[in-house]
Order: C-alpha cells, then structure tokens, then sequence
C-alpha cells in the first residue's frame, strides 16, 4: 500500500503529468481519495518554490547554449506568453485569483509547474504564488477526483 502512494506522490511531482495524472492512477489503483488527494497536492507543490527561485535563471543561462538552447527558449517563450495572458485577462490586482484558476482547470500545460513558472516571469512573490498555486492544485484535484470516480458522468459531462 505504502508503495502505491509513494508511486502517486512522485507521478504528482512529474511535469505535465502532475496531479492531474496521480490522480486517476490512485483511483485506478483502488486508493483512498482524499488520502491520494493530500499526498499529491503535497508531490505537486514541492516542486514550486525550485521552480519559482530557479527555473527561470536556469533557463535564461540555458537559452544560447549550442543544444539546449532551442528548447530552453521556448520553455521560456511559453512561460512569458502565459504570464502576459494571465496579466491581459485578470490585470494587476486580479493575478491571485487568474493563477488558481489557471493551475486549478485541469487542461495540458496549464499546471502548477507552468504557473508557477508564468508567477516568476510577473514577480508575484512566493507568498501569493505559493497560495494561488496550492489551491489551484487543490482544485484540479477535486475535478480530476470527479472525473476519474465517473461522478461527472453523471452530470453528462
């Protein structure tokens, strides 16, 4: 048992997988919910602060180097993109909120890593980007939860 939810935990900490994978795979897997919930909230936030100090100076080294270099460029073009929609459609005073609803609607590459990334890139600060992140991940959780239990299904969704 210990070992199918130390198996989540790290699906949750893997980019574009994160929770949004960990969590059918603990459904699947016949684990408790809201156990599997709280272990993979906590694999897909510990990443964040890394990615929030790190990942952006990492990338800018990265960007003209001879065979890394194209991909950092457009990890970092993306992330720049998804900042500047987030500030386009929330403004200034709303960031907070677009980045859970960002991270917390569970489509491709819109998770905790890529918004955690796009929060470096406006300088939104690890306290408010720590907070809009985990409750992002909270909610995609919950949907993914809905989904993958067939609860939605019923609703026709």
């Amino acid at each position: 048992m210990f070992q199918k939810y130390l198996l989540v935990f790290f699906v949750s900490m893997v980019p574009i997988l994160e929770l949004r994978g960990a969590i059918p795979i603990a459904v699947s897997m016949g684990l408790d919910y809201f156990s599997s919930l709280a272990i993979c909230v906590l694999g897909n936030m510990l990443p964040v602060p890394v990615i929030y100090f790190f990942a952006r100076k990492c990338l800018v080294w990265g960007a003209d180097k001879k065979y890394i270099g194209p991909t950092f460029q457009k990890i970092l073009k993306k992330g720049e993109k998804a900042g500047q929609k987030l500030t386009q459609k929330a403004g200034r005073n709303g960031l907070a909120v677009a980045l859970l609803l960002f991270v917390g609607i569970p489509i491709p590459g819109t998770g905790a890593w890529m918004g955690t990334l796009a929060a470096s890139f406006l300088d939104m600060g690890i306290k408010t980007t720590a907070i809009s992140v985990s409750l992002g991940v909270v909610l995609a959780g919950f949907i993914m939860g809905l989904a993958s239990t067939g609860v939605l299904h019923i609703f026709g969704l």
